[in-house]
Parts: C-alpha cells; sequence; structure tokens
C-alpha cells in the first residue's frame, strides 16, 4: 500500500471523517473496552478495564469469553472482590482459567499483585494522578507507567507475566496503553473517569497492525513496534490533535479490522458499513 501523500492538514481531516463515522457504540462490540461499561465506580471500572486490557491478545471471541470468565468471579463490585479476597481465594477463584499464553497462575499472579497495589495506593487513579505531577506539561505517561509496573510486581510473583509488560524493557505496552486510553479519555467510546489527567500525557498503544498503520500514513519509518516507535507516533498525531494524540485509535482499529484501508485515500464511501467481525485479532 502506498503512503498518504496529502498534506498534514488533509490527513487530520480525513482522519476526522473517519473517527466520526466509527467512534461510536454501535461500532464497539465485540471489544474488551464494552466491559467497562457495566461499571458506574470509577474503582470497579479501573479493575476491569486492567483485567479486559491485560487480556487482549488474540481472537476477539476469544478475549472476550476469557474477560467475562474472570469478571463474573468478581462481579458485582470487582474492587470490593480484591478488597476482600485474601491470596488464597484469589487463586481459587480462576484456578480453572486459561487464554492463550495466559496460565491460571499468571492471572492469579496478577490480581494478587493488584490487591497489594491498591491496598498500598488505594486506587489506579490515585497512583497516577500522585506519579504525574512532576511530569512536565509535554511528557508523557511513561515514567508513571514504568513505575507502575514495577508496583504491580512488588506485591507478587508476577516475574515475566504474560500479562504484565514491562515499558523499560523497551516494549510498547499496548495492552496497558490501552488501559489508559479507556480510563483518561471520555467520548462515546471511551468511557474515561480519570478526570484530573489530559489525554494529551497518553501513548497511542501500538500493536503490529497500528504500527502497519501508521507507517502506511507516514506516521513513522521504524520497522519495529516498540516504545520508541509507539512515541514517535504518538507525536506525528500529537502534531495532528494536540491535546489527545490517542484520539483516532479505535476508528483506526475498527477500519483496519474491516479491511477498508483505502477509505484514507479515497472519498468516505457509503459502502463502509458496520459488519460482525467475531473473527478478527485485537
Amino acid at each position: 500500500m502506498a503512503s498518504f501523500r496529502g498534506t498534514q492538514r488533509e490527513l487530520g481531516d480525513t482522519l476526522d471523517r473517519l473517527y466520526r463515522k466509527y467512534n461510536r457504540r454501535v461500532h464497539v462490540h465485540p471489544d474488551p473496552v464494552e466491559y467497562l461499561y457495566h461499571y458506574e465506580r470509577v474503582e470497579d471500572r479501573e479493575i476491569a478495564g486492567m483485567i479486559a486490557s491485560s487480556l487482549a491478545y488474540g481472537r476477539v471471541a476469544q478475549i472476550c469469553c476469557s474477560v467475562s470468565r474472570v469478571l463474573e468471579k468478581m462481579n458485582p463490585s470487582p474492587a470490593r472482590f480484591l478488597e476482600e479476597a485474601d491470596h488464597e481465594a484469589l487463586r481459587a477463584a480462576v484456578s480453572d482459567f486459561k487464554h492463550r499464553f495466559t496460565t491460571a497462575t499468571d492471572m492469579a499472579e496478577l490480581l494478587i499483585g493488584m490487591k497489594e497495589f491498591l491496598h498500598h495506593h488505594g486506587s489506579f487513579h490515585t497512583f497516577f494522578s500522585k506519579t504525574m505531577d512532576g511530569v512536565g506539561k509535554e511528557g508523557t505517561v511513561l515514567p508513571s507507567l514504568c513505575v507502575f509496573v514495577e508496583e504491580l510486581r512488588a506485591g507478587s510473583r508476577i516475574g515475566k507475566n504474560s500479562l504484565l509488560p514491562d515499558p523499560r524493557r523497551g516494549s510498547a505496552c499496548k495492552r496497558l496503553n490501552l488501559f489508559l486510553r479507556w480510563m483518561v479519555r471520555r467520548d462515546r467510546v471511551d468511557p474515561g473517569g480519570w478526570h484530573d489527567i489530559s489525554p494529551s500525557r497518553l501513548i497511542v498503544p501500538l500493536d503490529t497492525h497500528m504500527h502497519r498503520l501508521c507507517l502506511d500514513l507516514g506516521l513513522t519509518t521504524r520497522v519495529q513496534a516498540d516504545m520508541k516507535t509507539a512515541l514517535e507516533v504518538t507525536e506525528a498525531f500529537r502534531r495532528i490533535t494536540p491535546g489527545d494524540p490517542a484520539r483516532f485509535d479505535f476508528a483506526l482499529t475498527r477500519l483496519g479490522m474491516r479491511k477498508e484501508i483505502e477509505f484514507l485515500w479515497k472519498t468516505d464511501r457509503d459502502s463502509c458499513s458496520r459488519t460482525d467481525i467475531p473473527g478478527a485479532r485485537y
């Protein structure tokens, strides 16, 4: 596919049309963000969001099944469940769990790490609010994200857990940045809740699919989908939408799933209608 050959303004206009078309609740299912809509309390939403984003790899249908299995054990309040359950109860709750490379032990240790983290910090929101205070206005959430992962690992035996990548080792941390997008942004798709953290600090959730799109759009020339590339792509989107670089993430994901990338090089077409995508990969 050829790179986008228009001006930055033309690209921005095209992305805005794309956002208006796809960034709606009707296009959400199936997507793990829909599990956050079930919770009014931000404390519950961030726990559900952390679980849903951690499992957001593989086929979407399998992701949704796995997220449901965990959250059903924690309802009606995931935050209260973590607070009241001891370590053995958490292990028992997910003893039969399996999601691709993620074992029951992996999931149990993540829940234990979350429990201990919340015991020490009160909430994920409180932690990010405090740690972001020392970051300059132009800085991203990356420094806080590094400490967040470190603190989560400190309270459990997570180790090299498939659920918790380490940004210090260069990972793009797509799923963690997806979690932050859900909690910080608020629109028709992202439910938000962390009102005191600016969307301008977010890093675009970068995986191989988004990386390929950004290469095609000329937003990066880097060949690896790592944290350096995620930051470069984020800066490119920030030049288009300074206050909200992750604004187009959901819409671009929908577009890629529907194999309609040509939309970016042609006039908006009525044929780009919603279709179900149970076999799509996240």
